[in-house]
């Protein structure tokens, strides 16, 4: 081998047993330990990270610039983090006074709809799902819902569509918070077709859409009480018919032990609507003289 590189017996054993530089001896040290990290925790470690761990847990004083240049060497990298969409505020379209003023009575239906999005996290993955929702406040039934992977203007547009194909005749004071699919030109454009008057939320104030915020409450303390959610297809299976269980099976006791579902047949298809009136509440009140001031 020696006569083939053209190098003389004495000077390879020389080479072999010679003394290696402290900072090659270190750059050895320095690569086994990033290899160790790397494994060790699963390529989650960039170089900052990675300098960062290696002194803390080593008492060592390697700089970013070394260690990023090792590990080059060494092909390691960190697994990419996919970035998260940032939404910029965005100045509302079209906005409106809180015309409801927490006055959640309805006397008939389809005199005042209350509406909101709500999210559920599919089990296992990064993944949401979304549930857009109109409640009418006579009865509290859910005139409309829609579920998406994408909570964005065609849920909303989608849900209040199907509410208006149920009940096309329909003129309520439609409520909502100030999310930005109601704020929107071509939502107000909708409401203005059909006829209805727009009122949100004060900003800050999710208790002027108490309704449909007690509704999703109840959702996502008994749907999960009562179905085996694993999935992306077992929620969306569980929100579809645990909507059906409350709208048809479940009893209030504010409407005599009827379903939200009898209390709107009858007074859909009987003589009259009854009265169920709501129950006094001292913050309500409170908020009513607050604002007749």
């Amino acid at each position: 081998m020696c006569k083939q590189l053209s190098i003389s017996r004495a000077g390879y054993y020389k080479w072999l047993h010679r003394e290696i530089p402290i900072q090659e001896q270190e750059n050895i040290e320095l690569a086994n330990l990033i290899r160790e990290y790397d494994t060790r925790f699963n390529h989650i470690l960039g170089y900052r990270r990675m300098t960062s761990w290696i002194n803390h847990f080593n008492h060592t004083n390697y700089s970013k610039k070394r260690v990023h240049r090792i590990m080059k060497k060494l092909n390691i990298h960190s697994v990419i983090r996919k970035k998260k969409k940032k939404y910029l505020p965005s100045t509302p379209q079209a906005v409106a006074e809180n015309l409801l003023k927490r006055d959640f009575y309805a006397s008939a239906p389809n005199k005042k709809w209350a509406t909101d999005v709500t999210e559920f996290k599919i089990p296992g993955t990064q993944k949401k799902l979304y549930l857009s929702a109109i409640l009418d406040l006579y009865d509290r039934y859910p005139v409309a819902h829609v579920i998406s992977g994408r909570n964005d203007n065609r849920l909303v547009f989608k849900t209040f569509d199907k509410a208006i194909e149920a009940n096309p005749d329909a003129k309520p004071i439609f409520h909502s918070d100030r999310g930005f699919q109601y704020t929107s030109k071509v939502f107000r454009r909708k409401l203005i077709n059909q006829e209805m008057v727009q009122s949100m939320s004060r900003v800050g104030h999710c208790i002027d859409n108490a309704p449909t915020e007690g509704f999703w409450a109840i959702i996502k303390t008994e749907m999960y009480q009562l179905y085996k959610i694993t999935d992306e297809e077992s929620l969306r299976y569980a929100i579809n018919d645990y909507i059906r269980f409350y709208s048809t099976e479940r009893p209030q006791d504010r409407y005599h032990c009827k379903t939200p579902l009898e209390v709107r047949n009858e007074a859909l298809f009987g003589a009259t609507s009854n009265e169920y009136p709501i129950a006094h509440n001292k913050r309500i009140e409170k908020y009513k003289e607050q604002w007749n001031a």
